[in-house]
């Protein structure tokens, strides 16, 4: 059975950091690739980052330079470091795996509001 958990978001002040983590379990993780998306208020989900098999990755414009997405193929274990968040990365963020079929987290609320 596989099993994505991602860790508790929070509340965050502009301008803050927060580090997000997931935990996958039932899959080979190391032959998958990784995602991060998020969903805010009223729209649809947005891919945020990625890092592939091969530790290739790639951001969303919005993130880029902000974020940082990495991995750990011994622990399972996928990351999101975000730094100098600004109000409008509120969301729920959701991880996700994907080889052929793409699993998905439950999903954790990150608030970033004065």
């Amino acid at each position: 059975q596989v099993q994505l958990v991602e860790s508790r978001g929070g509340l965050v002040q502009p301008g803050g950091s927060l580090r997000l983590s997931c935990a996958a379990s039932g899959i080979a993780f190391g032959v998958y690739d990784a995602r991060w998306y998020r969903q805010a208020p009223g729209k649809q989900r947005e891919l945020v980052a990625q890092i592939t098999d091969t530790y290739s990755t790639n951001y969303a414009d919005f993130v880029t330079g902000r974020f940082t997405i990495s991995r750990d193929n011994v622990a399972n274990m996928v990351y999101l470091q975000m730094n100098n968040l600004k109000p409008e990365d509120t969301a729920i963020y959701y991880c996700s795996v994907y080889l052929d079929f793409e699993y998905w987290g439950q999903g954790t609320q990150v608030t970033v509001s004065s």
